[in-house]
């Protein structure tokens, strides 16, 4: 997979998929285990849906 995530893209999608899956294992609801799907897109830095769109948040490289 290719890593198509830049820094804040990857931050939001951790904290929310940690927060999602704290709100799980509390009892707020089984819905919330859809946290994982962010969590590990955002631990890979690779996202199937912005592979299969062409886009990508990673910043260019300038040399």
């Amino acid at each position: 997979m290719t890593k198509n995530m830049g820094g804040l893209d990857k931050s939001l999608r951790i904290a929310l998929g940690a927060a999602l899956i704290l709100g799980a294992l509390l009892g707020y609801g089984t819905w919330m285990w859809i946290g994982i799907v962010p969590l590990v897109t955002g631990l890979l830095n690779s996202c199937p849906i912005y592979s299969m769109l062409g886009v990508s948040t990673c910043p260019t490289k300038k040399n």
